[in-house]
């Protein structure tokens, strides 16, 4: 069995009763819908995911559509989710992204890759992140977490994250794509942390390389 189909379910296995994350909550409480997904994955951008949490559970009792987005204002929104880092910077971006949805495409987020980055404020990680999340279309979505540990597993030896997701859709199986930001996201925030991680308690430290790693715990 190839290292990474083996790392995969290792990893599905162990993080099966860590806490989920921010996209698995908001699905879990607010239900599986594009627009909630996308607002919340621009929200969490360079934001720890409980703060983005708590933001997300009171703007979405407020708006839950790009039509109801813009009847706040700047200030109101800025209001609501002035909690979270870069609040301001956030809220111009969503409302322009909300306006775009609705004037292109009528309201409704759209399910392709080219479609969502030739909106402004979103990106490559966003995008994928939605379409995986939320329309079930398999991507892998590179975050900090997923660029990390791939690397250091050394199954990967990439500098940028757009080097990152071309050099793992080479290795990994299409059906387990959008599988392995999720579980590198658990994995990243629980063992394998950016600076002294858990070597010592990792379930998949056999099949890692440690590249880069000079202390860990």
């Amino acid at each position: 069995m190839k290292r990474t189909k083996i790392v995969i379910v290792i990893l599905k296995q162990k993080t099966e009763n860590f806490a989920p994350t921010l996209i698995e909550q908001v699905k879990k409480e607010f239900g599986k819908d594009a627009c909630l997904i996308l607002i919340a994955t621009l929200l969490s951008l360079r934001s720890r995911d409980s703060a983005t949490l708590e933001v997300c559970r009171k703007l979405f009792k407020v708006i839950r559509s790009p039509q109801e987005m813009l009847k706040l204002s700047c200030e109101d929104l800025q209001f609501l989710i002035h909690s979270i880092g870069f609040y301001k910077n956030k809220s111009k971006t969503i409302l322009n992204v909300s306006k775009v949805i609705i004037e292109k495409f009528d309201g409704k987020v759209p399910n392709d890759f080219d479609a969502l980055i030739a909106i402004k404020g979103i990106g490559s990680k966003t995008a994928n992140l939605v379409l995986a999340e939320a329309f079930d279309i398999p991507t892998i979505c590179v975050d900090v977490h997923v660029h990390r540990i791939s690397n250091r597993l050394g199954i990967i030896k990439t500098k940028t994250t757009a080097e990152t997701e071309k050099a793992l859709q080479k290795i990994i199986s299409k059906k387990d794509w959008s599988n392995w930001n999720n579980l590198l996201v658990k994995w990243g925030q629980n063992i394998c942390t950016p600076i002294s991680p858990f070597c010592s308690k990792c379930a998949i430290k056999q099949y890692c390389k440690q590249v880069g790693v000079k202390k860990f715990r």
